[in-house]
């Protein structure tokens, strides 16, 4: 009688509440137009039972979904309610009831029955067998023996994960270990001829780190897995799980389907990227021979082409850029363009001096201010050019120290090249010295000329000369004025050259008379020849 009663009732609801419930016009079987058609899902724990398509009792298809969820949950919840009590009834024409004692679960309309195609009674029928098989699944899943099983497979999962985790750590070790091995005595790194790209410790810093990544992402793998089993074995945390795999799985479903989606454009750059290649590999081996002048252009010089190639190559490589971009997956995006605005402000604020510098290093080149092995004086540095790239200049001093130099600084100081014209007339290196009004100037220049000859790595031809650069109150500037093909050793040749005026005078009996003087000395101030190798010193041939 109670649930006579409770059908009634509901049947009323649906009369008085769902406008057209028992239409009058319209055959009973065809839903109005009011009728809402996305379907809501009808849930029990983290299971889809079925989806209702029409709304019941003035409620709303979402709340009715939702009322129907709450009811079969609370029959399911209760050990009371047998599963073979849930059965159908037909009290009321116009519904089938789906109900469980004195409980109702659901009612099924015709609109609900026209919707899936069938009859009310047999959508009631299916609907009542799903309900009992997703009650029956569940209990069973929070029965205490499935809550031992869980902790009991959430123990051997555990027990795995360590284990892997100690394998991973003991081939750590082991890699290490022969990684350590393999390059303790390779010295050498990786290199192209002779030209060294990555140095040998660099290498090893890089295998390293890359181990070290992949166990990183090995380690979140297996993390994953295990959360992914351990949340899977409780019915309470089983949707957590699916929603961990979900966040997982979203983003790679993204990517791909980005990626499907830009395969053209992907091609399309890839291809363009080969043949851009093709061209840089082409003006490289063409520049290269214009460089080793087995190509040669009339008026064109050899040290020109590596700033030409370069010059080219970013030309081209801007202009395959410029083609490119449309095809950049994301190019047409607000993001996009405003961090390509961004870096390009940053650019412009942050590279004017290395724009400056680059610009510089090519005006340098084209003008042939000096190449690679001159020994030059930029500003207060001096020493053989090492180096030149489109930023800097690398010498080396005769102290052998690197000098880093700053092209706009060589474009804007003064640069003195020693070998340019020594390639082809020598260099003229020269000192001075001061002689009394004493001593005949034609014995001067002899003596010196002389001690230019014993010198050597100084040229014969041209041949040595004297100037007389200036007669003073107590002395006579002479000149001395040698020739050389090898700037880089004028250091030595000076050395040299200074030890054999000083041994030619005194052996000569000449005082040079510098540092100045305001008087003659009662003994001159030359060293006799027997005392040329006083000791400590050691004539040559002795040990």
């Amino acid at each position: 009688m109670i649930l006579k009663a409770l059908i009634g009732i509901y049947t009323a609801l649906l009369f008085f509440g769902v406008p057209g419930a028992f239409p009058q016009e319209a055959p009973p079987n065809v839903p109005s137009k009011e009728t809402k058609s996305t379907d809501k899902p009808v849930i029990l724990g983290d299971q889809i039972l079925f989806y209702l398509a029409t709304e019941a009792e003035g409620r709303t298809l979402a709340k009715r979904a939702e009322e129907v969820s709450e009811r079969i949950k609370k029959i399911a919840d209760s050990t009371r309610f047998k599963l073979d009590s849930i059965r159908t009834s037909d009290f009321n024409e116009p519904l089938t009831f789906i109900v469980t004692g004195n409980e109702i679960l659901m009612g099924v309309l015709d609109f609900d029955a026209v919707s899936k195609g069938k009859s009310r009674q047999q959508l009631a029928a299916e609907y009542s067998q799903v309900i009992r098989t997703a009650i029956e699944k569940y209990r069973k899943d929070r029965s205490l023996k499935q809550l031992i099983y869980g902790l009991l497979y959430t123990f051997i999962a555990t027990i795995v994960l360590i284990a892997i985790l100690i394998l991973m750590g003991k081939f750590k070790h082991k890699i290490d270990q022969r990684i350590e091995e393999r390059f303790k005595g390779w010295k050498k790194g990786l290199q192209i001829q002779s030209v060294e790209i990555v140095r040998a410790e660099k290498i090893n810093e890089l295998l390293k780190g890359g181990l070290k990544g992949i166990r990183l992402i090995l380690f979140l793998v297996f993390l994953y897995i295990y959360l992914q089993l351990v949340l899977g074995f409780f019915p309470l945390t089983r949707p957590i799980a699916d929603q961990v795999f979900g966040y997982v799985l979203s983003p790679l479903t993204t990517i791909g389907n980005g990626f499907i989606k830009h395969i053209p454009n992907l091609l399309f750059i890839a291809i363009l990227v080969l043949l851009v290649s093709y061209i840089l590999k082409a003006m490289k081996i063409f520049f290269l021979g214009i460089e080793k002048e087995r190509v040669t252009i009339h008026g064109f010089y050899p040290e020109w082409a590596k700033s030409t190639y370069r010059i080219l190559s970013f030309l081209v490589i801007a202009f395959s850029v410029v083609i490119a971009f449309p095809y950049i997956p994301g190019s047409d995006s607000l993001a996009f363009k405003g961090v390509s605005v961004f870096v390009g402000v940053l650019f412009s604020l942050g590279a004017q001096s290395a724009v400056s510098n680059i610009i510089a290093g090519f005006a340098l080149t084209y003008r042939r201010a000096f190449r690679v092995g001159d020994r030059v004086r930029i500003a207060d540095f001096s020493g053989d050019v090492l180096e030149t790239r489109l930023q800097v200049t690398t010498l080396r001093t005769v102290k052998n120290e690197e000098i880093i130099v700053p092209n706009s600084m060589i474009l804007n100081s003064h640069v003195i090249n020693y070998s340019a014209k020594a390639r082809e007339n020598g260099l003229i290196l020269h000192t001075a010295v001061t002689i009394g009004y004493d001593t005949p100037w034609r014995q001067v220049h002899a003596m010196l000329l002389m001690a230019a000859h014993k010198t050597p790595g100084l040229l014969d031809e041209p041949e040595p000369f004297v100037l007389q650069k200036s007669l003073d109150d107590f002395y006579v500037t002479y000149e001395l004025n040698v020739y050389t093909d090898k700037p880089e050793k004028m250091a030595v040749f000076y050395s040299e050259l200074h030890q054999n005026i000083l041994d030619v005078f005194n052996e000569y009996g000449v005082q040079i008379m510098s540092p100045n003087y305001v008087a003659d000395r009662a003994e001159s101030a030359i060293v006799a020849k027997e005392h040329w190798y006083a000791p400590p010193a050691k004539p040559p041939g002795e040990v």
